[in-house]
């Protein structure tokens, strides 16, 4: 089966398709998305259902594409999945200490960091990040024992709000925590680590928010932060309707979906703030005016012309691992020697 486009109408489509491929209860089955120039967050849920029916009869769906950004999104279906969440193991506090870390291995990914790194090309459009976030929120509310709603508050523009929620007694949570601008998912969306409220009954940390929760039932809360360029950008929120249902297996698998969240929200490239993006657009002008100067000194020392001074100071990189960057500042380095001694070494 190839598809080209998914977007809100064609899903349906593509809906129909599948249900009536699984309903002749194939053995295997090859979704070829190698056409694929565009997935809205409609066509991302109608998949994930289909590998979900799949699973129930043993059968893989496998999805053929060469295309990163397809293969993200959708690894979110098979990396984020977590077993439902055992019973606890400890006791889960108010807050993450700092400098303690708490995500266990069993809930991590297969791809390292520097692996999912390497993923690029991620569109900024909201519909499609919004969907891959709208995933992770169905994944967790699946997965983590005792939650009953689950959502992800993002920082865009400046202003906190929700992108995905599982009902609207989980928006109007949220919302009632940026209408009194407090509450955990507002301090883990600002201060970057998680928050637990064991039981909102006794809570008196967030006073203008805590008596809205106990209005809509809701007993426990537990938010742990989305980070892009490791600026904390927002939280993945979980809510449940029982006092102290969170243990602390509960928020190691929470912090493991915010971990893919927040993967989603880099490869995005989501804003983090002018003061960030000013920071990142001053370093790329630093990075280039070093280049230059390197290739500079490179053509006036081996008499060669610019595309060549680039191809050796490409080479040198390589061969020693260095970023290129590092290798044109050591040339400039050498410069800054030979003017008070001995000539260092360069290309």
């Amino acid at each position: 089966m190839r598809v080209g486009r998914v977007d809100d109408v064609t899903a349906f489509e593509l809906a129909a398709v599948l249900d009536a491929a699984i309903d002749r209860e194939p053995t295997s089955m090859v979704l070829e998305l190698g056409e694929l120039v565009f997935m809205g967050a409609a066509g991302l849920v109608v998949i994930a259902n289909a590998e979900r029916r799949l699973a129930t009869s043993g059968v893989a769906l496998t999805i053929q594409s060469p295309s990163t950004l397809v293969n993200h999104l959708l690894g979110i279906v098979e990396e984020a999945r977590v077993e439902r969440a055992l019973p606890g193991s400890g006791h889960l506090g108010p807050e993450q200490l700092d400098g303690v870390e708490v995500v266990s291995q069993r809930f991590g990914s297969s791809l390292s960091t520097r692996d999912l790194r390497r993923v690029a090309g991620m569109p900024t459009d909201p519909d499609v990040v919004d969907g891959a976030l709208g995933l992770v929120v169905e994944l967790a509310l699946a997965s983590i024992g005792d939650a009953d709603g689950v959502s992800v508050s993002l920082l865009r523009h400046g202003v906190l709000s929700t992108v995905a929620a599982s009902d609207q007694t989980i928006m109007a949570m949220d919302s009632d925590q940026y209408a009194t601008s407090e509450g955990p998912c507002v301090d883990a969306s600002l201060r970057g680590h998680w928050f637990h409220a064991e039981s909102l009954d006794t809570e008196t940390r967030w006073p203008a928010f805590t008596p809205r929760a106990r209005a809509l039932g809701i007993k426990a809360i537990l938010s742990s932060p989305l980070r892009a360029f490791d600026q904390p950008v927002g939280a993945l929120n979980i809510y449940s309707r029982t006092a102290s249902s969170f243990e602390i297996e509960d928020q190691q698998a929470a912090a493991a979906f915010a971990e893919k969240a927040s993967v989603i929200l880099s490869d995005a490239h989501i804003d983090v703030g002018d003061r960030q993006m000013a920071v990142r657009f001053q370093e790329a002008l630093r990075s280039r005016e070093v280049l230059s100067l390197a290739k500079g000194i490179i053509m006036e020392r081996q008499g060669i012309d610019e595309e060549d001074a680039f191809s050796s100071l490409l080479r040198h990189s390589l061969r020693q691992g260095t970023t290129l960057r590092a290798r044109a500042e050591a040339v400039l380095l050498s410069v800054r020697r030979s003017e008070r001694g001995p000539e260092g070494d360069a290309p």
